[in-house]
């Protein structure tokens, strides 16, 4: 089992940064791919960006060049640097991690407020 606690939500103005963090415990090495995902009221659930255990990533269109995403594996932990944020980014940022028989754990979820 593997389980994923995200941190780092909050308020902060547009065109300010946060930076969330995705600490793993548990069986963290059947983890292979990671991901971040958020969610907007009324709105589906997205990927925001991916990362794999080698460090490829990948990003949704909407957030290139203002997001990074890393990760440390001996610390067992993910990360989204996210600058410039804007109003409509404003949701629920979920930690993803997925294991070698693909399957999915989710984190409980952070708060991200970007006010106007």
């Amino acid at each position: 089992q593997v389980q994923l606690v995200e941190s780092g939500g909050g308020l902060v103005q547009a065109g300010g940064s946060l930076r969330l963090s995705c600490a793993a415990s548990g069986s963290t090495f059947m983890i292979s791919n990671m991901g971040w995902y958020r969610q907007a009221p009324g709105k589906q659930r997205e990927l925001v960006a991916s990362i794999t255990r080698g460090g490829s990533t990948n990003y949704a269109d909407s957030v290139k060049g203002r997001f990074t995403i890393s990760r440390d594996n001996a610390k067992n932990t993910m990360y989204l640097q996210m600058n410039s944020l804007k109003p409509e980014e404003t949701a629920v940022y979920y930690c993803n991690g997925i294991d070698w028989g693909s399957r999915d754990y989710w984190g409980q979820g952070t708060q991200v407020t970007v006010s106007s």
